[in-house]
Parts: C-alpha cells; sequence; structure tokens
C-alpha cells in the first residue's frame, strides 16, 4: 500500500495480477492537445476516430497533467515520477540547462517482460538517449521524417498570417506526406512486423500535433471557418489581482494587441490540425481492426498537456495553471472496460497513473511509479482511497524563473505562486478562471484547507521546495496578496 495523494492517509493498493493473455499495447499521444478540443467534449471539432475510441473504451473526464511542459511530462510518464524527483524540470533545449534523463523506466520492464517493442515520432525525453536505449526495439524519429521530407523536395508551410509563424499555415505536401500520417504508415509497418512474432507488442505512435505552429493540408482546414468561430469564454483577460509574468507574457510574444479576428486564424489552424492527426490515428486504429488485434490490443490516447490558444489572450503554455494548459484528455480501451463507452470522473495525475496501468495491464508491477493504476477503475471497481485532488507544477525557465504548485478539489483551484500573488478560482461559478479570489474573505476556510492540503502532498513526494518559507506560506498564511 502507498500513498497517492489527495488527502492524508489516503491509501490505495496497486492492482496487478497475473495476465496469461497479455494485450498488445497501442499507445498513441499528442503534444499540446486541449481537454476541451475532442469532438466528445466540443462538438465543433471534428474527431470521428477519437469519438469512436470513447464509445469502445472509457474516457477519463479530470485527467490532468503532472507539468505542462513537455519533456518533464514525458519523463514523468516513463519514470513514473515527480518533475522534482526525476530532476526534469523544465524543457531542456530552451534557455537553461537542466540535469539528464537517466531514470530507470517501465518500458525497460516491459522489454525484459517479452514485448516487441517499437516508438514511432516525437521523443522528448532525454537529449542524449533515444527510445532504443529504453527497451525499444525500433525507433521512427521525427528527424528521419525531416530528412525524408527534404529528400522528396516537399516545400515548407505557408504562413496564414504574415510575420508570425506561430499562428499557422497550409502544409502543401499530399496527405501521405505530412508529418501526421507518415508516422502513422511507420507505426502501421511495427504492428504488421511485431503481429507475426507470437509474443505481446507495444507500439508508441507520438505525434508533436496539435503543438504550435500548427500546419493542415487545406482540406482540413477547409473544415472550418475562423469567421465562425467563437471567442473562448475567457478572451480576453484584464489579469487584475493575477500575477505579473501572465500579462507579460503577451508582451514577450508580441501578441498583447491581437484581435480575436487574429486568435480565431490560430484556432482555425489548430482544429484543423486536429482533425489531420485524428484522421492518422484513424489508419492506425483500422489496420488494428482489419487485422483481427482489437480483442487483445489496448489502445491509450492521451495528450503530454494542452495549449492556450488564445484563452486569456495567451498562445502555448508556461508560467499558469489554467484548465486549458493542465487539463488533458485520456481514453482507454480495453476489453476488461466493464462500460465501454462510460467516462470516469476520478481524479488522474497522467503520466504517472498511466506509469502504474501499462504494467498493471501486462502483468507487472513497476515499483517506483507515484500514480495508481487505472484497472480497477475500469473495472468498475471504486477504491475507496482513490484521490480527491489533482495536483500540478510548473518549474519555469523561457522568460525567466517562475515557479508553482496546484491543487485542484470538483470546484476549487488554488495555485501557489511563490514568488507572486497566489491565485484561487471558484470552477463551479467561474469555469473560465477570470476571478482570483484569493483575497475574497468567504473563501478563506476553504483556501486554508487547500493549502494545507498541498503541503501534506509536496511533504509526502519529497518536493525540495517546501522548507521553512513552504510552511509559512502554506501552513501560517504568511503570504502577501
Amino acid at each position: 500500500m502507498f500513498l497517492i495523494g489527495g488527502i492524508p492517509g489516503a491509501t490505495l493498493g496497486q492492482h496487478v495480477q497475473e495476465r496469461p493473455d497479455r494485450p498488445n499495447i497501442l499507445f498513441i499521444i499528442c503534444d499540446q492537445f486541449r481537454y476541451d478540443c475532442q469532438g466528445i467534449t466540443n462538438p465543433v471539432v471534428k474527431t470521428p476516430n477519437l469519438n469512436r475510441l470513447t464509445s469502445q473504451g472509457m474516457r477519463f473526464s479530470n485527467a490532468f497533467s503532472p507539468i505542462p511542459t513537455c519533456c518533464p511530462a514525458r519523463q514523468s510518464l516513463f519514470s513514473g515520477k515527480w518533475p522534482a524527483q526525476h530532476k526534469g524540470l523544465w524543457n531542456y533545449d530552451i534557455t537553461l540547462p537542466v540535469s539528464l534523463f537517466n531514470e530507470h523506466t517501465w518500458s525497460e520492464d516491459l522489454k525484459g517482460s517479452g514485448y516487441s517493442m517499437g516508438y514511432v515520432g516525437k521523443w522528448h525525453v532525454s537529449p542524449e538517449k533515444t527510445p532504443l536505449d529504453f527497451g525499444y526495439e525500433d525507433y521512427v524519429s521525427d528527424a528521419q521524417y525531416q530528412q525524408w521530407r527534404k529528400q522528396q523536395g516537399i516545400s515548407p508551410a505557408v504562413p496564414a498570417l504574415n510575420g508570425n509563424r506561430w499562428m499557422g499555415g497550409r502544409d502543401p505536401a499530399a496527405l501521405e506526406q505530412t508529418h501526421t500520417h507518415w508516422l502513422a504508415e511507420n507505426a502501421i509497418g511495427l504492428i504488421k512486423k511485431y503481429a507475426g512474432m507470437g509474443k505481446p507488442w507495444h507500439v508508441v505512435l507520438s505525434l508533436s500535433e496539435p503543438h504550435l505552429p500548427c500546419n493542415p493540408v487545406q482540406a482540413f482546414l477547409n473544415l472550418y471557418d475562423a469567421a465562425k468561430i467563437k471567442p473562448w469564454g475567457n478572451f480576453p483577460d484584464s489579469f487584475v489581482h493575477k500575477p505579473y509574468i501572465q500579462k507579460q507574457q503577451l508582451y514577450n510574444w508580441g501578441i498583447e494587441n491581437y484581435t480575436w479576428k487574429q486568435w480565431a486564424v490560430y484556432v482555425q489552424h489548430y482544429y484543423a490540425m486536429i482533425s489531420q492527426a485524428d484522421s492518422a490515428i484513424g489508419m492506425v486504429l483500422n489496420t488494428v481492426h482489419k487485422m483481427g488485434l482489437d480483442e487483445n490490443t489496448v489502445v491509450i490516447f492521451t495528450a503530454d498537456h494542452g495549449d492556450a490558444g488564445g484563452s486569456h489572450g495567451m498562445i502555448d503554455k508556461h508560467y499558469v495553471m489554467y484548465e486549458e494548459e493542465v487539463h488533458v484528455p485520456l481514453i482507454i480501451k480495453w476489453k476488461g472496460v466493464t462500460e465501454p463507452g462510460s467516462h470516469c470522473d476520478n481524479f488522474i495525475l497522467n503520466g504517472l497513473d498511466l506509469s502504474a496501468t501499462i504494467p498493471d495491464l501486462a502483468g507487472f508491477q513497476f515499483t517506483q511509479s507515484r500514480g495508481g493504476s487505472l484497472v480497477p477503475l475500469m473495472s468498475g471497481k471504486h477504491p475507496s482511497g482513490w484521490r480527491k485532488f489533482a495536483f500540478s507544477n510548473y518549474n519555469g525557465q523561457q522568460f525567466g524563473l517562475y515557479v508553482e504548485r496546484m491543487i485542484r478539489s470538483s470546484n476549487l483551484k488554488y495555485i501557489w505562486n511563490l514568488t507572486d500573488v497566489d491565485e484561487l478560482y471558484d470552477l463551479k461559478r467561474d469555469p473560465w478562471e477570470m476571478n482570483n479570489l484569493i483575497s475574497t474573505s468567504q473563501y478563506q476556510d476553504s483556501l486554508k484547507y487547500l493549502r494545507a492540503a498541498l503541503y501534506t502532498h509536496l511533504k509526502r513526494e519529497g518536493d525540495p521546495i517546501i522548507n521553512w518559507v513552504g510552511e509559512k506560506q502554506l501552513l501560517d498564511g504568511k503570504k502577501q496578496e
């Protein structure tokens, strides 16, 4: 038994059993995919293949990234540890150096248990080591695609707005030549290769889409009319009584004067890129079906974190814990799901829980995981010790060092900003997180409770920011607001 977070004393035992018919495991991960931009959560967005996957499995409606930044989120996924534990605090390829990733991973144990292992697409886990160093036998990289594309003489994307390529553009390539579909074909190739080997296989399809800049082909752009895309409910944001860095981000990016007309172009390209990624995912799912592998193949779809995409007038992620950045999609199709098409509202620490779930599905325990297996939840069980909160953290460096920690209950979210004003949002009354209630008198008891619960969690996980200053701010309330 071990602690998995929520309230002091909450425990959950690892669910592991022998599986004589060990399933194949197809793991699909996208980069910067918002929870509210799936077809199942946003009918404007066309994702027929993900919708079908949802109808066949279980959707987790409260999955949260342990850290809304690419590298450390993926490092947490493979190590099962929080960033402060695996020492990957931020993206290793931006601005400041960080410790190299040298953790033991569940993928190595999966290989050792007899699985055929293949990895296709974005890695971003280690600057020096590849998936081949962590148990995978085959690796098709993004760099290989770029080399192939250059050899084919395919022109680069055409920007949609002059002067800012980050807002998206159009890919002139044929659909089968695009990054999404080229990677999907390679994933299909590995599945066909492994299927004839007589042992279970694990294939990762890791798409960098819909990470900005989004450059879909014209056919998917045609699905969306920028003029008809309505503003997010939190566009714009005045940032009154919010941390300084939030409004400063707009100036850093040079987007402080962007109107919704400009942002609608971004969202159009973002939606189109999601639909294109969905098309590529559908190719792989259809192959699994046609090969008769559905019954014994687990399919997991998720993302490392979300995307601002104009919410609060912001772009990308960094320095915030808004729902758009931390709330991620998670769908699992498995024959053990008691009610296909159902959804689970339990709080999920996305990468950490998956680091316990994948080994559990394969029949072994990954003991270093700080998460809990989702197998009981999919099997219709309701563990009494499941966590009551979601947690996330951030250690920023892109525009300067900035540290924050988040705790979220069903209706409240508290963000501890160590060097600026804290944030408290009532998600029932203010789902768009516009009004910072940190100084509002009627919320002070709730604030005290959340601060204590956050302190307990961080202390338990050995987060180094919990020192005498943390005690003063979180337990003693010595925080200037």
